[in-house]
């Protein structure tokens, strides 16, 4: 929803895009009608991910293994029971494993404010500095700027350094995005309410999506992210 059309334009490009998630999703919706019971969804929504990443073309897929708690009373979110330094190790492993030129994580507000959002964009910046010489270039999306389509999504802690046009990528994105079946309610309960009908998956997708450098603090040399996506990147 946030970064599908870059993660397609990259590896469009035979840019090695790999993807780790922290849960499999098992405390979220389970469709509207449920497509689902609770203890089907983390299955349920393992398949979808596998389905989205494919979509995209992904070159990799793999889950930390902890497990997403359940909504609480009115929409509480949460963060996974979680060793800080643990979920750090792991993912230093995966940015290892695959020799990662680029780290992207989710914002420093968490986009809505969500905690797991939130933990994991901590702990991959921590991830990354432990890497010292050898750590990528790392960015967060849902970045914030001034025409920002859905300000609710933009993390207002992280100006945009990078906007990019993923049109050329759309059909990808909506593909994955209708792989999230048990989601696609959620996706775009908002933005209807707000339009006073039902709008579509594809309808509320992004069509630009915006990305803030956290490391290094000054322009690198060799960028390779910028490099990679300069012919979509909207000026500004």
């Amino acid at each position: 929803m946030l970064t599908g059309g870059t993660l397609a334009l990259l590896a469009a490009q035979q840019v090695a895009v790999h993807v780790v998630c922290l849960t499999r999703g098992e405390g979220g919706e389970m469709g509207e009608p449920p497509l689902v019971t609770r203890s089907e969804l983390g299955d349920r929504r393992e398949a979808e991910m596998v389905c989205a990443v494919g979509k995209l073309g992904g070159r990799s897929l793999s889950f930390l293994g902890y497990v997403d708690p359940t909504v609480g009373p009115g929409d509480a979110l949460f963060a996974p029971a979680h060793d800080l330094t643990m979920l750090t190790g792991q993912i230093a492993a995966s940015l290892k494993q695959v020799q990662a030129q680029v780290l992207l994580s989710h914002g420093s507000n968490g986009e809505y404010g969500h905690p797991a959002h939130q933990l994991v964009h901590q702990s991959a910046r921590l991830a990354a500095a432990s890497l010292g010489e050898a750590a990528p270039v790392v960015y967060s999306f849902a970045a914030n700027y001034a025409a920002h389509p859905y300000p609710r999504l933009a993390n207002a802690d992280d100006p945009a350094d990078l906007v990019v046009d993923v049109a050329a990528a759309l059909d990808k994105k909506i593909a994955a995005a209708l792989c999230h079946a048990t989601q696609n309610a959620l996706f775009v309960r908002r933005r209807s309410e707000a339009a006073g009908r039902r709008l579509s998956v594809a309808e509320v997708l992004l069509r630009e999506e915006s990305f803030h450098r956290h490391w290094p603090a000054e322009p690198p040399a060799h960028d390779p992210f910028v490099e990679w996506l300069k012919p979509y990147t909207i000026p500004g």
